[in-house]
């Protein structure tokens, strides 16, 4: 079920890959180690400005422009433009990467733009959201005799942090991310059915086990809450319902800051609308209360040397 090994980069820019191949026979030495690179790394080759694919080969600036030219393009930046399509919405965060090193921008700037973007990312959301889309979702949870959740990559710890903060809400809710891969979360989804609920958190670039085990869930009657970027997602297509969250980041993939908030938003809610949650919440935290850190002490006795220190008891032979 899982896709471990990277799509074809012929299928996504066959051209490049039959220029390469019908001019092999006529390309000097030099040129054919170019052209033998670049059909053995299609998506690193897009990724490399003209001096790192030279001296990945061992050639000059102007050897590999003769050779863009030899497969028939003006010059090197044609050449990588024609490697980059396919991969545009995977290499966009390398691109913005690049061209955020390569200008005038300060390290001051970029933070403060970073969070002035999460920010925007957040006010977009909010109205975007609807109340009526975020009631039932979160009457679908608290209505759910199982609740699955399914991320990959990042969205796998975003899977964690939404069960750590539904468990004393609901008495079935487990993340399926993190632990025994894709092959662990297919045999705990394999019996899933009506009155279950999955949800399943994917944003670009998209994991194809994600999608795949919330295709198959649904499959079983369980209904899908999609936490994702839009309509176009893979995962908007076959969710019962669906949250979109803008997720932009200037020099990453997505930004998980959003989609936190919007997983707490949801946890809050259902903790309000739960019976006995604040029972629940009380004895959950008495339970864990002697892993908790007495801030009282810390306190009274800022002075570690000074603080009052807690033995076991020894037990008798």
């Amino acid at each position: 079920m899982s896709r471990h090994s990277p799509r074809s980069p012929v299928a996504a820019e066959p051209a490049i890959a039959a220029r390469i191949t019908a001019a092999m026979a006529v390309l000097t030495p030099v040129h054919r180690r170019m052209g033998e690179f670049v059909l053995a790394n299609q998506f690193r080759a897009a990724t490399m400005r003209i001096d790192e694919l030279a001296n990945a080969v061992g050639a000059s600036v102007a050897t590999a422009n003769r050779f863009a030219r030899a497969l028939g393009f003006d010059g090197y930046p044609a050449f990588r433009e024609a490697l980059v399509r396919g991969f545009e919405a995977t290499l966009a965060p390398v691109e913005r990467l690049r061209s955020a090193q390569e200008s005038q921008t300060t390290g001051d700037e970029l933070f403060g733009a970073s969070l002035e973007q999460a920010a925007a990312n957040l006010s977009t959301t909010r109205h975007a959201i609807d109340n009526a889309a975020a009631q039932a979702a979160v009457e679908a949870i608290i209505a759910a005799r199982r609740v699955f959740i399914l991320g990959s990559g990042a969205s796998a710890f975003l899977a964690s942090l939404m069960e750590h903060n539904l468990l004393p809400y609901h008495d079935n809710v487990q993340s399926l991310a993190l632990i025994g891969g894709p092959t662990h979360a297919a045999r705990r989804l394999f019996n899933a059915r009506k009155g279950d609920l999955v949800i399943a958190i994917a944003f670009p670039r998209y994991v194809d086990d994600t999608i795949e085990l919330a295709r198959r869930a649904a499959s079983l009657g369980a209904d899908v809450l999609a936490l994702t970027d839009g309509p176009a997602s893979p995962l908007a297509v076959l969710a019962t319902r669906s949250l979109f969250i803008r997720a932009e980041r200037r020099l990453a993939a997505t930004s998980e800051a959003t989609v936190l908030a919007v997983i707490e938003a949801l946890c809050d809610a259902v903790a309000y609308r739960a019976k006995r949650s604040a029972q629940s919440a009380a004895e959950m935290t008495g339970f864990v209360l002697p892993w908790l850190t007495d801030t009282s002490a810390l306190r009274d006795h800022p002075n570690p040397s000074t603080r009052p220190t807690t033995t076991k008891a020894k037990k008798k032979p």
